[in-house]
């Protein structure tokens, strides 16, 4: 045995023992706990979504998607994947460029969760759609619930594609490339940031009524 393949196997046994639920949880919610009592509650939801998102990639059960469609299979959690890209812009207007750390805790901590080629293309997703999200929550002046909708709407096709395009490539996922499977997971990541931008908007139309009828 090389000694490359005895530091493989040293660090795949550390990774495998880090895995382990009861090391695993306990280091997720520290660093969730400590971005929120540093005043950053949208970035301690953030980096626990990412984790959490990635390991039911492998763990919730998926539906086939008819041929007529793309085929495919559709992960029911794909929403809340929107829901990451809007939670996402929260946490930018939090930390402003300091986002990409938390985005780079996030990503630390689905080792914790999922597999490494998982993570991978976790990363290289997260990467593209974060470049699209800074550059419209940073050049951009419109209202919030617009910017949600601007950047979804940009990067949620990106992030689909890609995340889909390099997970194919593990063994046991080598199926999963298919439009049906890129389609649903875009449409639903847009109902989910759709669902939030309504919301903010009732708020930015509750707050301008008040603002044109002060009490």
């Amino acid at each position: 045995m090389t000694g490359g393949q005895e530091c493989w196997m040293d660090f795949e046994a550390a990774f495998l023992f880090l895995q382990q639920w009861w090391i695993a949880i306990p280091l997720v919610m520290g660093a969730m706990a400590a971005y929120f009592f540093a005043g950053w509650r949208w970035a301690a939801l953030y980096v626990g979504l990412m984790p959490f998102i990635n390991w039911s990639f492998a763990h919730v059960p998926t539906f086939e998607i008819p041929d007529w469609f793309g085929g495919g299979m559709f992960q029911p959690l794909a929403i809340i994947t929107g829901l990451i890209l809007v939670v996402r812009d929260f946490a930018q207007r939090e930390l402003k460029h300091w986002v990409w750390a938390a985005m780079i805790t996030g990503l630390l901590l689905s080792m914790l969760t999922s597999w490494i080629v998982v993570v991978f293309a976790s990363a290289a997703a997260f990467l593209i759609s974060e470049t699209v999200d800074w550059a419209v929550y940073t050049f951009s002046k419109r209202p919030l619930s617009q910017r949600i909708m601007i950047s979804s709407l940009a990067s949620a096709p990106l992030d689909q594609i890609v995340f889909i395009g390099l997970a194919s490539q593990i063994p046991s996922q080598a199926g999963i490339f298919a439009w049906g499977t890129i389609i649903t997971g875009i449409l639903s990541k847009l109902l989910g940031a759709w669902i939030v931008s309504q919301i903010v908007a009732a708020r930015e139309r509750q707050d301008m009524k008040s603002e044109m009828n002060p009490a």
